[in-house]
């Protein structure tokens, strides 16, 4: 049995860039969930974006998804209750205001209790063998993608990737978090370098952190700024890719991606 049983996902985001960038031929009912903002909701095939995540984290032993949204969420509440899930429960923790990612998994306190958890992005989906390395971690874990092989294996640009936070550490402990790394910085980390794609395994300690954080420059608290507050971390290197759906251009890639894939929950 793993050691972590229990997912918070992040599905609040106000999908802003997929409201303003792209000009991907969407499905009238794509179009209405990417001018909703609700990527999580974003039908693919015959499912919801959500209900491919959801399945591939009950693959890996999760049995129970904590799912942050907004305090409008009667459409995510219908869908569920729709979906009737029998492979894991479902519970929605409402995150007030949109203040930032470390805020998000706050609002997820009193819905996780004393459980550990692992988080993920709600508009991302996460290959099932590094959501289940993550389950069996006993201490707060990052897991980090090899940069090489996240852009082989996932629809995301090198050049996004580029500008992704590159994960130093050192005999599996991190040292340090570097956001929107620069030219010389990327050169000096290598095509093998680390990066962040949001996925951790968390203590409850996580909660105290993202209490005692302040806004970052962008106004936001961060969670990787509630990580950095916590004085171990492990980083588990991975080498593998995930499916990004930030933009109108990148549905039908991941709808093509997906295409087959089964869903059972």
């Amino acid at each position: 049995m793993s050691v972590i049983d229990t997912a918070v996902v992040l599905a609040r985001g106000l999908g802003s860039r997929m409201r303003k960038e792209g000009t991907g031929d969407l499905t009238p009912e794509q179009a209405e969930a990417a001018a909703s903002g609700h990527k999580a909701l974003m039908p693919i095939g015959e499912h919801r974006l959500i209900d491919y995540s959801l399945s591939a984290l009950a693959d890996t032993g999760v049995r129970r998804a904590v799912l942050v949204v907004a305090p409008e969420h009667e459409e995510f509440a219908r869908h569920i209750e729709q979906l009737a899930p029998r492979r894991l429960t479902i519970d929605l923790a409402v995150q007030a205001e949109p203040k930032g990612t470390a805020d998000a998994v706050a609002s997820a306190r009193e819905a996780v209790g004393e459980r550990p958890f692992v988080m993920v992005n709600g508009d991302n989906l996460y290959p099932r063998e590094g959501i289940a390395a993550l389950l069996e971690q006993e201490c707060t874990t990052l897991l980090g993608f090899e940069r090489t092989a996240l852009v082989e294996h996932s629809n995301i640009a090198a050049e996004r990737v580029a500008a992704f936070a590159i994960v130093e550490h050192r005999d599996g402990r991190l040292e340090r978090i570097i956001e929107k790394p620069s030219a010389e910085q990327l050169e000096e980390a290598g095509p093998d370098a680390l990066v962040s794609m949001n996925a951790f395994a968390f203590q409850t300690e996580i909660f105290e952190a993202c209490d005692r954080i302040e806004p970052s420059e962008r106004g936001e608290l961060e969670i990787v700024d509630a990580v950095r507050a916590l004085p171990d971390v492990r980083v588990l290197p991975f080498a593998g890719g995930v499916l990004d759906l930030s933009r109108r251009d990148d549905v039908d890639g991941v709808e093509r991606r997906l295409a087959g894939v089964e869903v059972v929950l």
